[in-house]
């Protein structure tokens, strides 16, 4: 059995055997970067002593897991092994197996102790590191990270001591902005368990290219020395100048460079300097907070990330990403007239990083053009990402370079041409009611070419839908729904002043022919329906997830056949529709049961806001007067009559996506068949061409399964992010929020006080009447909640996303684009949401 092994003899595949923390210091050593000396008792020892514990069993009960592993004996030829190092002063260090990570740093969850004398003291200090492994922290820890207790185990360093006169940390990438290249430091004078700790007030540094960028430094006022019998103390010391020159500052940040490119990804470390000015490297291990770049063409680029302007802040399924990039082929075909090469490759602009889509605006953001419309689109989309862009007009990198705007107004005439724009906005005015039997019509032929026509196999099926015929139906539905928009800014500009803030946008509450109104309406009519025979409704309100009375079954069958195909998160085809896993449809309908207060109906709810915006128009014409008043009743009229229809390009895709899914589904089936994946689901785990290809691919499917499940748990991806890893959105100043309240965009005028209901997920969602829901994002798998919800919170989204508009329909009053509400609310709490000024404000403590 190895017990002990020293750093220069660790090899890259020895994580099971010697932990996370040990495995670096080996490579590192292995390097020739400056790591005192030391050795590491292997996981081989702690299964001598605890592997017969059973510890797993008692994750439940740390504190007696612990206790069962200081109670172990030490065989004495492990014990002697480790007493020989007792004779220089030792840092004593845990390495778990789970620790240092790429996914999971594990930072300071076990324990370590510094400056142990003597072999006695050495042995007690890796018992007590063995047993740290089941301390209350680690333990949550593991659990947070999906990571199984029983196969976790430990190894411990045993280093040489370096009596630093400064120490601290460094990180290679700046772990606030994402920047990669760019070293941030922390100093501090003695030992680095300070800085570590998080108990004094460091100096700190950010260098790039070479150059010392940001000095701020710290008071200082305490520093952790070495004791001369053993252990540490804390004295107090008095420095107001900077702990490190700028040679050591540019020194150190040389040295994370070299760490960085021998890992090929950005490093946290620890480092120190001795009383002789030697430089030491004491750790290294993965930043686990950077969210991954994009791969791109060189230069610094900008990328949007289209997955959260849809609402996603969950990861979109590999096979979900393949069939965006077929989309993104369409796209650049359809619309920009540019046909891909490889169209299951993607577009130029079309990019995957943490499973989510980032779309490339460098050449928009440098084109004259694209400056004037693209931030315009994202005002009314998710404005936040708006101000983002905006921001990065003054960046030199992104300065323009394509001036000349006839091209690209070609193209759009061109486009505008071939799907007859204008003739069809015209007639939507016109006629609202012929351009809704048009869109209706371009429904049902869509619903024609989705079943598999003879001799076609599947895959062949679904890549021709991909790439020719979901793409074309927003451009051909567009005329119906954006003259409504038209007209409301019309009737916006002729009334000026004569209009109070949200009035104009209130005209749009309780609109027709939106299919996801109509859908959660419907839902609502359904759950109506259950409650009128007491028994099933109790059944469903008790338990929504077990057998479902006979009525249940068939409410539920009649909605299903009609809105089967929708979903949370549904523009990912890689996950279930309602019509596989109704769970999230029977948990809405359960808290619909709840709702007694028929004037807080939504069917209520909703005629009255219907009621309300016909009232307003009337208003509203009678305060313009005259001929401009018959004008703006004629504008708002008809900004009802067809901005509906915005959610019907959406809904038109995703009932592709959900044929789409069916026909990959039969192509998993018959790879399972043949022994290339486990089982039918895991297809989705694959991209198209690997579907094609065919193979051995359960290795492929369990690697992503392991990526996709990671990302899971991400709960921050940036709007925009440049190529450098920069978050523009963190590196901007914002002003404080007044008082302590939130700002936002906003998009529901109204004001409404009550108690928060924070969401990250709404399967499974339970949202009592009156509360606010805060929420990081939505698509219309959220919006059955708003129906029992007093107001809304997002942390995405514009004036005219999703979720506002839904919103505004109910008459909710609703604040989007809110930075970070998810973390800064807190369920219980009771909090202001003003939809008219874009201010959340919770209530003093």
């Amino acid at each position: 059995m190895s017990y002990i092994l020293k750093f220069r003899d660790i090899g890259v595949g020895d994580l099971g055997l010697v932990g996370g923390k040990a495995l670096n210091l080996g490579i590192l050593t292995v390097a020739g970067l400056p790591v005192p000396p030391g050795v590491v008792v292997t996981t081989e020892a702690y299964d001598q002593v605890a592997g017969a514990l059973d510890l797993g069993a008692q994750a439940a009960d740390p504190a007696k897991a612990r206790e069962l592993v200081m109670r172990a004996p030490v065989p004495e030829d492990i014990a002697a092994a480790i007493r020989r190092f007792g004779d220089v002063p030792v840092a004593v260090r845990s390495s778990a197996t789970a620790e240092d990570l790429p996914y999971a740093s594990f930072a300071g969850q076990q324990d370590t102790y510094l400056n142990v004398i003597g072999g006695d003291a050495v042995l007690d200090a890796v018992h007590r590191c063995w047993a740290s492994l089941w301390t209350d922290r680690a333990v949550a820890y593991r659990s947070a990270n999906g990571i199984d207790h029983q196969a976790v185990k430990l190894a411990v360093v045993i280093q040489e001591m370096v009596q630093s006169e400064i120490a601290g940390v460094m990180f290679t990438a700046n772990p606030i902005t994402g920047r990669r290249r760019e070293a941030v430091i922390d100093a501090s004078p003695g030992l680095g368990e300070a800085v570590v700790s998080g108990a004094v007030n460091p100096d700190h540094f950010v260098v790039r290219d070479g150059r010392v960028r940001e000095r701020r430094l710290g008071d200082k006022r305490m520093a952790v020395r070495s004791l001369a019998g053993g252990g540490v103390e804390q004295v107090a010391t008095a420095q107001d100048a900077a702990c490190l020159t700028d040679a050591q500052i540019l020194a150190l940040a040389e040295l994370g460079g070299r760490v960085e490119d021998h890992y090929g990804s950005p490093q946290d470390t620890e480092w120190a300097i001795d009383a002789g000015g030697t430089l030491w490297l004491t750790q290294a291990r993965p930043i686990t907070t950077l969210y991954p770049v994009p791969e791109g063409p060189p230069g610094l680029r900008a990328y949007f990330c289209f997955s959260l302007a849809q609402g996603l802040t969950r990861p979109i399924t590999p096979m979900g990403v393949s069939a965006f990039r077929m989309l993104s082929s369409s796209v650049s075909a359809t619309v920009f007239g540019s046909p891909v090469a490889d169209p299951r490759a993607g577009a130029t602009a079309f990019h995957e990083a943490g499973g989510r889509i980032f779309i490339d605006l460098t050449s928009l953001l440098r084109s004259s053009l694209g400056r004037a419309v693209v931030p315009r689109v994202f005002d009314v989309m998710e404005a936040r990402s708006a101000t983002v862009i905006r921001g990065l007009f003054d960046e030199p990198e992104f300065s323009v370079t394509q001036r000349a705007k006839l091209p690209a107004i070609r193209r759009g005439l061109r486009l505008v041409w071939r799907f007859r724009l204008p003739p069809h906005a015209v007639q939507a005015i016109a006629n609202p009611a012929k351009a809704r039997l048009r869109v209706e019509q371009i429904g049902a032929d869509l619903r024609a070419r989705l079943p598999l026509p003879p001799g076609v196999t599947p895959l062949d099926h679904a890549e021709w839908l991909l790439s020719t015929q979901m793409i074309p139906l927003v451009p051909a539905i567009l005329p119906a729904a954006a003259p409504g928009f038209i007209m409301l800014g019309l009737a916006d500009r002729l009334l000026g002043a004569k209009a109070g803030p949200g009035e104009v946008q209130g005209v749009l509450r309780g609109l027709p022919h939106n299919v996801t109104t109509e859908m959660d309406l419907e839902l609502w009519h359904l759950a109506e329906r259950i409650r009128k025979h007491p028994e099933a409704a109790a059944a469903l309100r008790d338990d929504p997830t077990g057998d479902l009375p006979p009525l249940v079954r068939e409410a539920l069958a009649d909605f299903l056949a009609r809105y089967g195909d929708r979903a949370v998160a549904e523009i990912d085809l890689g996950l279930p529709r309602w019509r596989e896993d109704p769970s999230h449809v029977l948990g809405v309908l359960a808290n619909y049961l709840r709702l007694e207060d028929s004037s807080l109906a939504p069917d209520a709810l909703f005629a009255r806001g219907a009621a309300e915006a016909e009232s307003m128009i009337a208003e509203l014409s009678r305060r313009a007067g005259g001929l401009r008043g018959r004008v703006v009743r004629f504008a708002l009229g008809r900004a009802r009559a067809l901005a509906g229809f915005r959610e019907l390009p959406k809904y038109y895709l995703v009932v592709a996506l959900a044929t789409v899914r069916e026909l990959l589904w039969r192509v998993g089936a018959d790879l399972a068949g043949h022994g290339a994946i486990e089982r039918p689901g895991d297809v989705f785990f694959l991209t198209l061409p690997e579907a094609r290809a065919g193979g051995d691919l359960r290795a492929t499917v369990a690697r992503r399964r392991d990526d996709y499940d990671r990302e899971l748990r991400r709960r921050h991806i940036p709007r925009v992010l440049l190529s450098d890893g920069t978050e523009p959105e963190a590196v901007a100043s914002r002003a404080p929020a007044p008082d302590g309240a939130l700002t936002g965009t906003p998009a529901s005028a109204g004001t409404v006080t009550g108690l928060a209901r924070v969401v990250l997920d709404p399967v499974g969602a339970h949202l009592e009447p009156g509360e606010i829901l805060v929420c990081p994002s939505t698509d219309p798998g959220w919006t059955p909640l708003f129906l029992t919800a007093a107001g809304l919170v997002m942390e995405m989204g514009g004036a005219n996303s999703h979720g506002a508009v839904v919103a505004r329909e109910y008459g909710i009053p609703a604040v989007v684009g809110v930075p970070r509400a998810t973390e800064s609310l807190e369920t219980g709490q009771r909090i202001t949401v003003d939809g008219t000024s874009g201010v959340v404000t919770p209530a003093s403590q």
